[in-house]
């Protein structure tokens, strides 16, 4: 965003910030955030790499295709641990999964 544009925004009271000060995220809390973001991604890709639908990614996970969907999108209500074996029974190799999350700088 252009200085000017922003200087005239916040003389008119707006804010800016991440998302985590918006949500007033511990750096714990965001740390949990980009993580499930990343491991969702990652599934997504992993998906794709191997050529197979999310039907037949849920069949082989035995999980339906809303739930993988759900999965890829980094619903809240999807946990870290059913990311994680979804990744494992997608392929991803334990190094792989390291390096996942160590793909961008999660604190």
């Amino acid at each position: 965003m252009e200085q000017a544009k922003r200087k005239h925004l916040e003389a008119k009271g707006w804010k800016f910030g991440s998302a985590a000060d918006f949500l007033d995220l511990s750096p714990e809390e965001s740390a949990y955030v980009e993580l499930k973001l990343l491991l969702s991604d990652a599934l997504k890709e992993r998906r794709s790499q191997i050529g197979v639908s999310q039907a037949a990614a849920a069949a082989k996970l035995g999980s339906s295709q809303s739930r993988i969907a759900k999965m890829e999108a980094g619903d809240p209500s999807v946990s870290l641990d059913l990311l994680i074996r979804s990744l494992l029974e997608l392929g991803v190799s334990r190094q792989g999964l390291a390096r996942i999350m160590a793909s961008k700088n999660v604190k």
